[in-house]
């Protein structure tokens, strides 16, 4: 009896191999990542909040895949990868708008719920994007990639409303502004109302 081997070839040979491809230039793609939001942030502190903002997307991503019986492809990966960019953007737009108002004679608290609140419009509408993957869902090739995107950009608006600001909070120790005791009013200038 002759020996019969087996091996993958086709659409999953052409994904392990343009995974193995991605997995090489990885470490240099993140380096280079790095090093364009340190040039433009100028701190230590920003760009390591900036990158921090990327991995809790993958916390959806996982479980969506695995309920709707997709294959955490080269394609998924991709569509995380593209996506994790746009996360950071709305870090570093974030960061700049709170120096922005803070400079402005905002408190940090305040700048934080300002902002939060402005930006809330933008970014839901972005969130519409989801209605337009819909439709790549029961495609074979882009199933994956849909579920991804469609994931990531959900997680992402309650990432940018909810974790960027709060993480800001956290890693700048903001606390909530005092309210003004009597005492602070009536010892206040007439005509000035802290």
């Amino acid at each position: 009896m002759g020996r019969v081997r087996c091996h993958t070839a086709g659409a999953v040979e052409d994904s392990a191999k343009a995974m193995n491809a991605l997995v090489a230039v990885f470490p240099l793609m993140l380096i280079v990542t790095l090093t364009i939001i340190m040039l433009q942030v100028r701190s230590f502190t920003t760009m390591l909040m900036a990158f921090a903002t990327a991995p809790p997307g993958l916390v959806g991503a996982v479980p969506t895949l695995l309920v709707v019986h997709q294959p955490f492809g080269f394609d998924a990966i991709l569509g995380l990868i593209a996506l994790s960019g746009i996360l950071m953007r709305h870090t570093l737009i974030l960061v700049d708008q709170m120096h922005h108002d803070r400079a402005t004679g905002l408190s940090d608290y305040g700048a934080i719920v300002e902002l939060t609140v402005r930006r809330a419009r933008p970014v839901s509408l972005t969130a519409v994007a989801i209605l337009a993957f819909i439709s790549l869902t029961h495609s074979l090739p882009w199933g994956a990639l849909a579920y991804a995107l469609i994931d990531r950009v959900g997680i992402g608006t309650l990432l940018t409303l909810l974790f960027h600001p709060a993480l800001y909070a956290f890693e700048f120790r903001v606390g909530r502004s005092p309210r003004p005791t009597r005492a602070a009013v009536a010892g206040a200038p007439a005509g000035h109302t802290p």
